[in-house]
């Protein structure tokens, strides 16, 4: 995880480590006269001044770094920007002010030759439509950005097997598009996108036109991923359920611009406006809230039920400190004991109930 900067950014359990990824001050305004209008107050017009101008503030100011192998989550409702933020990130949209640095690089001064290079051997892009060729199998499609690159044919086919084995799709290297389902065609997408090594992996809603059971496997086939290869990951969905599930820390977008920054926990417990208190009010706080954030003190020479990682999540010691009267020690990355989860403090995350919603506009 990283300590990064953006807006209320709480940096909870983030250590520092360099960025992969960094915007600074991105916008993208829809209209005629977009440049002028930013010269013209400073490069940060208000949204009055975008509707006087007839102007659309599709990304706003966006301001955050990714650090080198951290799964940064960016949120929001259908038409808040997100996609368009992580289309300006790798200049498939063209930012109309700020600085996209890949590496030091700023990619919006960077050649057009430059950036297809970058594109082919250091981005891996998947978006929600497959966008599969259908005349070609499983093994030609997983190989075509290899292809493309250039690669002779026994070696493009041969990275190809190698991560169509890592997708879980071994055996299926002869199959058309047309015979896989939903799910085993994402495979092959996030196959194809794995084939060129990327250092950054985009991904723009890629499980939202899956069934909820399908979409569950494929979130547990991406962490699965992950775990083993540790990419830099910006990862799109309007799914807060999603988010915390796959996040380091999550990005809150609204109308273009980014609203609050923060890993999945403090987002649940300081929530920096109503609008992302609304995100978060129906998720049950055991999926979010870790040892670390109910633990208290402990007394030396106290016997323990058990022991558990700060990390942990409520929901996945529950069970262990409500079989005994003892709290869990919780344990810090050095294996020293940091503190103690009582069951009492446990049950009280267990029966909170939201607070009433508010009107979000």
């Amino acid at each position: 995880m990283a300590s990064t900067s953006g807006p209320c950014d709480d940096g909870v359990s983030a250590q520092p480590s360099a960025a992969k990824i960094t915007c600074n001050g991105v916008w993208k305004l829809f209209g005629a006269g977009a440049e002028r209008v930013l010269a013209e107050h400073n490069g940060a017009p208000n949204e009055q001044h975008l509707a006087d101008a007839g102007l659309i503030g599709a990304v706003r100011d966006a301001n955050f770094a990714v650090a080198d192998g951290e799964i940064f989550v960016i949120m929001g409702l259908s038409g808040s920007g997100k996609s368009t933020l992580v289309r300006c990130m790798s200049r498939l949209i063209e930012p109309t002010a700020g600085e996209v640095l890949f590496d030091g690089q700023d990619l919006l001064k960077a050649s057009e030759k430059s950036l297809i290079e970058i594109r082919r051997h250091k981005m891996g892009m998947v978006f929600q439509h497959f966008a599969l060729l259908p005349h070609l199998t499983v093994l030609g499609n997983v190989a075509f950005p290899l292809e493309v690159q250039g690669a002779s044919r026994a070696d493009r086919e041969a990275r190809a097997r190698e991560v169509i084995e890592l997708v879980g799709l071994k055996g299926r290297e002869t199959y058309y598009p047309r015979e896989l389902s939903g799910g085993q065609q994402q495979r092959v997408g996030i196959a194809r996108s794995l084939a060129v090594e990327p250092e950054i992996w985009l991904l723009d809603e890629p499980f939202s036109a899956l069934d909820p059971l399908i979409r569950r496997e494929m979130q547990d086939e991406f962490l699965r991923l992950q775990s083993m290869l540790q990419k830099t990951i910006v990862f799109i969905t309007h799914d807060f359920d999603e988010a915390i599930r796959l996040a380091d820390r999550i990005a809150i977008m609204k109308d273009g611009a980014i609203i609050q920054i923060g890993t999945p926990e403090a987002l649940v417990t300081k929530p920096a406006t109503d609008y992302v208190a609304e995100f978060t009010h129906e998720i049950p706080r055991a999926k979010v809230l870790s040892a670390r954030a109910i633990m208290t003190d402990s007394a030396p020479g106290v016997e323990f039920a058990g022991r558990v990682a700060a990390a942990t999540k409520i929901e996945d010691l529950a069970e262990q400190v409500m079989d005994s009267e003892a709290a869990l020690a919780v344990i810090g990355d050095d294996g020293a004991v940091i503190g103690q989860v009582t069951r009492e403090a446990v049950i009280e995350v267990l029966v909170h109930k939201p607070s009433p919603r508010k009107n979000t506009p």
